[in-house]
């Protein structure tokens, strides 16, 4: 039987899940005006927020919405462009007109959800006033599900996108990460929840570099991820008409998060799920990532990984993963490492896999260029949390823009 502590914390549990910042919580609530239309897509929409002066869509910037379980909640991605830095406010003032696309499930299968951006961009074409060229891409995962749309576009329906820039802002390029111990948690909870929905979804699949299936408890890379990486090979890999470019909220100096030590306890749970515990990742076979245990229906795991590199330290975005959970379950008092490594700098700027030591903690900063598959792209000059809009990664993209 179940304390009431722990009925408690399963209610919390049902609606956990892992979110980047920008769309989740944004750091601080600004206003932010309301959308001049609202467009239903195929399995989304989009919130048109036309420039300043502008009574017609004229220069259009398309973004697209990231990872997560459930309906894109656009008012909060519109507050988490502005709340580090006025990105929205900037490009309006810029009499830009900023789309913002979002999904009826964000866990959905990338090439699925790359129809409403497709449909997004033939509506946009279709109301847009003058020539002006479009710049489309996205923001995590988004990032992928425009690369993938614009590709296709060019490849398989021969249709001119009219977009001469494409950006991902801390894109999971070469895939990303979430500590296989915590996605064994998901299905460990003992009933049907949000963050086991979104650990074992068709987006989750695609973009993790290990997943841990809860049908077999194996880790390794999931048929979903394989399957994609092929299709995004058929129709080109890249969009060639655009520049292709992309920023990463991780270093370049090969400096990742050095308090986070390999082995080191990253979260023990002390009341509900009581003895459960998370193990910041190591490389080696056989290395521990997590004990759980559960007291009702009893059960009890043990995780490990086998040849990983040391990812929850790496240069990279973060993620609040540890913490979401300790702040979830009111169990914060073992919280060691609030903060790990989600998308590696390698992979958000496309110039490393991320399977290996040598390449996950390579010095992006000391690599030539053109190893990138972008045609150019900047990296954070300190460790910021996944797809924070910081003054110096949206500098860099607002200087690139099309006139």
């Amino acid at each position: 039987m179940t304390t009431p502590q722990g009925e408690l914390a399963d209610q919390a549990l049902a609606a956990f899940s892992l979110a980047a910042p920008i769309t989740d919580q944004p750091s601080r609530a600004v206003s932010v005006p309301e959308p001049n239309e609202k467009w239903p897509l195929p399995h989304g929409e989009a919130w048109v927020f036309r420039g300043e002066g502008n009574d017609e869509i004229t220069r259009p910037v398309l973004m697209a919405d990231g990872f997560n379980v459930g309906k894109s909640e656009l008012d909060k991605f519109a507050q988490g462009l502005d709340a580090e830095f006025p990105l929205l406010s900037t490009l309006r003032h810029q009499q830009r007109d900023v789309i913002l696309i979002g999904f009826d499930e964000r866990s959905a299968s990338i090439t699925v959800n790359a129809d409403t951006v497709i449909a997004a961009i033939q509506r946009t074409l279709a109301q847009r006033i003058g020539d002006a060229r479009l710049t489309v891409g996205g923001f995590s995962m988004g990032g992928l599900v425009t690369r993938y749309a614009l590709a296709k576009l060019e490849n398989d329906l021969g249709f001119d996108h009219e977009t001469d820039l494409y950006f991902s802002f801390d894109s999971p390029h070469r895939g990303a990460s979430v500590p296989v111990g915590i996605q064994a948690f998901a299905h460990l909870i003992p009933f049907p929840n949000k963050f086991a929905k979104q650990m074992n979804s068709p987006a989750a699949r695609q973009l993790l570099w290990q997943h841990y299936d809860p049908a077999t408890k194996e880790i390794g890379v999931a048929p979903e991820r394989t399957a994609f990486l092929a299709e995004l090979a058929r129709v080109g890999n890249w969009p060639r008409r655009p520049r292709v470019i992309g920023v990463a909220n991780g270093r370049g100096d090969g400096i990742g998060l050095p308090e986070v030590k390999p082995g080191d306890v990253g979260l023990e749970l002390k009341k509900s799920y009581k003895g459960s515990m998370f193990l910041i990742t190591a490389r080696g076979d056989g290395a521990k990532a997590a004990d759980l245990y559960r007291a009702f229906p009893k059960e009890e795991q043990h995780v490990t990984t086998d040849g990983f590199p040391e990812l929850d330290g790496a240069p990279g975005g973060t993620l609040h993963t540890y913490k979401i959970l300790a702040d979830t379950l009111k169990d914060t008092e073992a919280l060691k490492h609030p903060n790990i490594c989600f998308v590696p700098t390698v992979s958000a700027v496309a110039v490393r896999d991320i399977a290996t030591q040598a390449d996950l903690y390579a010095k992006v900063d000391d690599i030539d260029p053109s190893e990138s598959e972008l045609d150019d792209f900047r990296v954070s000059s300190s460790t910021t949390g996944h797809t924070i809009v910081t003054e110096e990664l949206a500098t860099f993209l607002v200087e690139r823009l099309p006139e």
